[in-house]
């Protein structure tokens, strides 16, 4: 009888040694707690695939490889805390908590990650500003160049708490946040979406809670940046043309068959996803972790949230075994998606999520 990898665990005659052989790929992969940031990072495919061989779910690979990622992110500001105490800059002056955004906040930035962090600090005296401030730049300089030479490369888009704008007091976020969402700029709207998703991966996470809490009170006032929202839905449509049929949009596509799965699937998703928690108060993050308290609060029918979830794990599965398969082959692992490499049947369900996605987007933008 052919045995699943976990029902080994429990056959006849099974021991420790059994369990120690099984585990054993991953723990390899894992490496010790004390290595290099760097070498932590490049297991990273390593740990992917010793993970899917112990059969689990590609889209929970992902979450235990985005919190992968936030341990290197946590071992990098102790790093930059530390080197900062050796040279005497002291104890943080302020309470402080460091976010992550975009999908890593989602925990769905598999292999292919960059930086999008931000600082929220405690109040503090204006007359104190010079002094704080500079203490946390100086954080986040360091952490951010730590990640970058781990294989966490810097944000081109600059959203690194390094930067002014994503390094702030909780009360500047707050008016920030403000200001923000009460106008119907796209560069806004493209800003926002990246800070919407975030969590806290290190320090005190009351002031992220905070911060979350000042972004739903706003929402009801919005009405022109939602609008605005849901008008950007035309700037990442899913890879269909008019007759449906699979076609990516030929930027920067690397050959005819290459499909961006994440620009033209993934995202369309998440940002119809962002806009409906808005819209009913639904302070998730992830998108799995959306559709499912949306359907348990009746925002979404039993029907579509099956169809949602079965959609977004799809997915992430084809871009995680895109992504393992381009840096077998000796590739940096990216978001492209080659059709030619699938059968037809799953080209077929392909069509299909990429449907249901489209006709979510639609549905999201015409609800008040």
């Amino acid at each position: 009888m052919m045995q699943s990898t976990w029902r080994q665990l429990f056959s006849d005659g099974a021991n420790t040694a059994q369990t120690d052989t099984l585990l054993a790929p991953l723990q390899q992969a894992l490496g010790p707690l004390d290595q290099p940031l760097p070498a932590a990072r490049a297991r990273q495919p390593e740990l992917a695939r010793a993970l899917l061989a112990l059969e689990l779910p590609p889209w929970l690979v992902c979450e235990l490889i985005s919190d992968h990622n936030d341990w290197l992110y946590r071992r990098a500001i102790e790093q930059a805390l530390a080197s900062m105490q050796e040279q005497g800059w002291g104890e943080p002056p302020v309470r402080f908590c460091v976010l992550v955004m975009g999908s890593g906040g989602r925990h769905e930035s598999l292999l292919h990650p960059d930086q999008d962090n931000a600082l929220i600090l405690d109040d503090y005296p204006p007359e104190r500003h010079a002094e704080i401030d500079t203490w946390f730049l100086t954080l986040a300089e360091r952490f951010t160049a730590t990640l970058d030479a781990a294989g966490i490369p810097f944000c081109r888009g600059h959203v690194m708490a390094s930067q002014p704008l994503w390094r702030k007091p909780i009360s500047e976020w707050c008016e920030q946040m403000r200001l923000w969402m009460s106008m119907r700029r796209v560069k806004l709207v493209q800003q926002c979406n990246i800070l919407f998703d975030f969590v806290p991966v290190y320090g005190d996470a009351e002031l992220a809670e905070r911060l979350r809490s000042r972004v739903l009170q706003q929402v009801p006032e919005a009405g022109l940046f939602l609008h605005e929202m849901a008008e950007l839905f035309d700037e990442s449509p899913v890879a269909l043309d008019r007759f449906d049929r699979l076609q990516g949009d030929g930027r920067e596509a690397p050959h005819p068959n290459a499909i961006n799965l994440k620009r033209q699937g993934l995202l369309p998703l998440t940002a119809a996803l962002r806009l409906l928690a808005l819209k009913r108060d639904c302070p998730a993050v992830g998108s799995r972790e959306r559709i499912t308290a949306l359907h348990q609060h009746g925002q979404l029918g039993d029907d579509l949230a099956w169809r949602l979830s079965r959609a977004f794990e799809n997915l992430m599965a084809l871009l995680l075994r895109a992504q393992l398969s381009t840096e077998a082959a000796g590739g940096r692992p990216d978001n492209w998606l080659d059709i030619r490499t699938l059968c037809d049947g799953e080209l077929r369900l392909l069509q299909w999520d990429l449907l249901q996605v489209r006709s979510f987007q639609r549905h999201v933008r015409h609800l008040k």
